[in-house]
């Protein structure tokens, strides 16, 4: 058999090559799907002539240039030649992260939010633990928004948000954020147009303000292809291990992508600033994925450049007997 590529949207082939074989009786399916998604996920084939590399910088969208998402590509490689590659560029991008994370957390004068949002399957989840082995637990939180329950529905939108950002000296992640405010409730039409209109310039407004009090703020939109969150929901549903992560809401979304697409479109657009900007991450490729968000983060770390501080504790040359 050709080799299958890097895309896992060459699953599909796979199982249907297996399916033919007369060695398919002897394995149940949902093994059988099992193993064709980690061959298509662990082999490394030559990245697909078709595939350009990008700079980190491009995917940061400037506040005034409007972005179009069906101009960006999903699959991008980054220049990097495959996933040992990426892992190789991981090793040298987390000690960095490390000793940045140590001497913010020191310093203690600032914080930084770095907020991931994606369509469902997007890989929000695996972009949190990409980052977790350059991390230090001791200053790092992960916040994961669900739907508003109890007090979060008496208050404004922004309110349990507002509560989660970073201390000073912190770095919190959100797993879904305060942008689930004009992406699924203006596409579920949960409030009326004229209202969720209005947020755009309260959610810009709010992060300007925490960037004047000391965060320095971080958007990432994973952006996945079409075919590719297919692919992605349909493991959930093949492969019993991952049975827990489907539900039948999830296909509805997908019924509304295109709505979701220009969702996010506009937040991008018209939110995306100096002081709070928008990066779109190609994320069909997890391995990319991974290492542009390192990168990101890494950049704005060394951008504000936190320092030890001075102990007065301390005394040149003084011994512990």
């Amino acid at each position: 058999m050709p080799p299958l590529g890097v895309g896992r949207q060459h699953t599909a082939i796979r199982v249907r090559a297996m399916r033919s074989s007369p060695r398919w009786r002897y394995v149940n399916a949902a093994r059988a799907v099992e193993i064709a998604v980690v061959t298509a996920r662990t082999t490394t084939w030559p990245v697909p002539p078709n595939l350009h590399p990008m700079k980190i910088d491009d995917l940061r969208i400037a506040k005034g240039s409007p972005v179009r998402l069906t101009k960006i590509s999903t699959d991008a490689t980054l220049g990097l030649a495959d996933k040992a590659d990426a892992l190789a560029e991981l090793a040298k991008i987390q000690p960095d992260i490390t000793e940045l994370q140590t001497r913010l957390h020191a310093e203690g004068k600032r914080g930084v939010l770095l907020v991931i949002q994606a369509m469902d399957a997007g890989g929000k989840d695996g972009a949190v633990r990409g980052l977790h082995g350059a991390l230090n637990p001791t200053g790092v939180r992960v916040v994961s928004f669900k739907v508003p329950a109890g007090r979060e529905t008496e208050q404004d939108y922004l309110w349990r948000v507002h509560n989660e950002c970073p201390r000073k000296g912190e770095i919190v992640l959100f797993n879904r954020s305060h942008y689930e405010d004009v992406l699924v409730v203006r596409v579920r039409e949960f409030v009326a147009a004229e209202q969720w209109k209005k947020r755009y310039q309260h959610i810009a407004n709010f992060e300007q303000m925490l960037a004047d009090e000391g965060t320095e703020i971080i958007k990432i939109f994973l952006h996945i292809s079409k075919e590719e969150q297919r692919v992605r929901q349909q493991e959930r549903i093949d492969i019993p291990n991952k049975n827990w992560k489907f539900r039948a809401r999830d296909l509805e979304d997908r019924a509304r992508w295109d709505n979701y697409m220009a969702a996010y479109q506009d937040a991008i657009n018209k939110t995306s600033t100096p002081d709070a900007p928008w990066y779109v991450v190609p994320a069909d490729r997890k391995w990319v994925r991974d290492v542009a968000i390192a990168t990101i983060l890494r950049q704005h770390l060394k951008k504000i450049n936190p320092q030890y501080p001075p102990n007065p504790d301390v005394v040149p040359g003084m011994k512990v007997d």
